[in-house]
């Protein structure tokens, strides 16, 4: 079926052009991408064994559904994905509000005017996009925004009686007729309002206001929410659940490789400007690490969740701050180091919510002990087994770095060449030889802060990196992989560790 079909005459000439539901649409494109082996879902990374056979299983049984999960699942993203399994056009009786199917037509107007003009009835083709509706559930939505109302005002100009459906304004469930409604954040949908997606769900139909009109609509439902309520805006009521087909949980990425190809995917770390961005791998490592580091802390509100959008804007400051970094010592290439995070902290803060243990300490004093506790991870990943004892016996024996994250990649090698064995050690960071300057200095930095998160050595804003002065309490257990400062102190005056 193609948009050159100008008449209803010419489309129902056409053999296999008969009606059929957007379920079972979508359920028809869905089996011929499963039989061709197409990728189904691009760009949704780390669901293929969880969360898309579940979809692809509610799609097959035509049903409605909903995704529940915490923010920052692409629960969003799946939902607009949807169209891809929507034909490339519909026909459609043109100027129709709620895209009514000429062979099949639904409402009062298109009945009359297939009537009067047959097959010369002209048709427009309406793409897959203009089929997807969204709405994103406020309590302040109403049923007239959703359904629709009667219009007095039209009734009064055109002689009508108010129970004609043609003095009807539709609401957004009977425009998005023969395509895809979706609700974002169910539970902040008022009550009465969820009451009133019962016939839609179950029935298939709206009515409006009372009168006897009854649309019978065609529409795939879904829906997304927040399995947990941590907010109190609200819940999604019993009957209307009982009536969804389908509840798919989503999930945070589980694996640290997946995570850094959804935030390669959605950074925005390539800069204009002639200055090539060269990200080492381990700086990716640290970025996702502290994601995975705050979804275990215990500082840090489980129920809340913490956003994918924590690494990804993380990352793109880092590139920043590497970039400002690189154009002030007029470096070719920009690199970050994991030192950049520290500089990473207006997007770390608002990107969780704290228990009372987090709110004693401070969101920025817990985000830097994420960014020092997801720096020694992946240090422990990356060199183990590497002997660091000469970077630290040069700092016991006096030693010190006034270094910080402006310092130039030349001012990095420079002060660092008389430390012993220190670029023997990076060299293990994947850095090859006759590698940039940039990026020897941003391995030299691993090893550095490496070092700082195993409180071997310690840094400073003032004194840069000296010998290590903190050690780690006894009582504290290994599970609590946040490094605390000692300086943190409860009512009373005694320090207070974790166990």
């Amino acid at each position: 079926m193609a948009p050159h079909i100008q008449t209803l005459g010419e489309l129902r000439a056409q053999s296999g052009a008969q009606p059929r539901t957007v379920k079972q649409e979508v359920r028809d494109n869905l089996v011929r991408k499963l039989q061709a082996g197409d990728v189904l879902f691009p760009g949704i990374i780390g669901y293929q064994d969880t969360v898309i056979p579940q979809l692809v299983n509610a799609i097959l049984s035509r049903h409605n559904f909903i995704l529940l999960g915490l923010r920052g699942q692409a629960k969003s993203r799946i939902l607009r994905s949807l169209t891809d399994l929507l034909d490339p056009f519909i026909p459609v009786v043109p100027g129709c509000e709620i895209h009514d199917d000429p062979r099949a037509p639904i409402c009062g107007a298109c009945r009359a005017r297939v009537t009067r003009e047959g097959d010369h009835l002209p048709i427009a083709w309406l793409p897959r996009d203009a089929r997807f509706v969204e709405k994103l559930a406020t309590p302040d939505v109403t049923i007239a925004d959703m359904v629709g109302d009667i219009d007095p005002i039209k009734a009064a100009q055109s002689g009508l009686n108010l129970s004609d459906e043609l003095t009807m304004h539709y609401g957004l469930l009977p425009r998005a007729n023969r395509g895809i409604f979706a609700i974002n954040e169910l539970p902040d949908l008022a009550g009465k309002i969820q009451v009133g997606l019962f016939n839609i769900l179950q029935e298939g139909d709206v009515q409006i206001k009372g009168y006897p009109i009854r649309l019978p609509l065609d529409l795939l439902v879904v829906f997304t929410a927040n399995p947990e309520d941590y907010t109190a805006r609200g819940k999604i009521i019993t009957p209307l659940k009982d009536r969804i087909g389908s509840e798919i949980r989503t999930h945070y990425p589980a694996l640290r490789t997946n995570a850094i190809a959804i935030t390669q995917q959605e950074a925005w770390t390539e800069r204009a400007g002639g200055l090539r961005v060269e990200i080492p791998s381990y700086v990716r490592e640290v970025v996702e690490e502290v994601a995975f580091q705050a979804r275990s802390d215990r500082k840090v509100d489980k129920r809340s969740g913490v956003s994918q959008r924590l690494p990804i804007t993380t990352l793109e400051l880092v590139v920043s701050n590497a970039e400002r970094r690189a154009l002030a010592n007029h470096e070719g290439v920009v690199v970050p180091r994991v030192t950049d995070l520290y500089a990473a902290l207006p997007s770390i803060t608002g990107k969780f919510e704290l228990e009372y243990e987090g709110e004693l300490r401070g969101a920025e004093q817990v985000a830097r002990d994420l960014i020092r506790a997801a720096i020694g991870a992946v240090f422990t990943g990356v060199f183990d087994g590497v002997d660091t004892r000469s970077v630290v016996e040069w700092f016991d024996l006096g030693g010190s770095l006034p270094l910080s994250d402006v310092s130039s990649a030349d001012e990095v090698i420079g002060a660092t060449r008389g430390v012993q064995g220190i670029r023997d050690i990076a060299a293990h960071a994947g850095v090859a030889g006759g590698a940039p300057a940039p990026v020897v200095a941003a391995a030299i930095d691993f090893v550095l802060e490496g070092l700082c998160a195993q409180r071997k050595i310690s840094r400073s804003d003032e004194r840069g990196y000296t010998a290590g002065t903190e050690a780690v309490p006894k009582s504290r257990s290994r599970r609590d992989e946040s490094p605390l400062d000692d300086d943190f102190k409860v009512p009373g005056g005694k320090k207070k560790y974790y166990n």
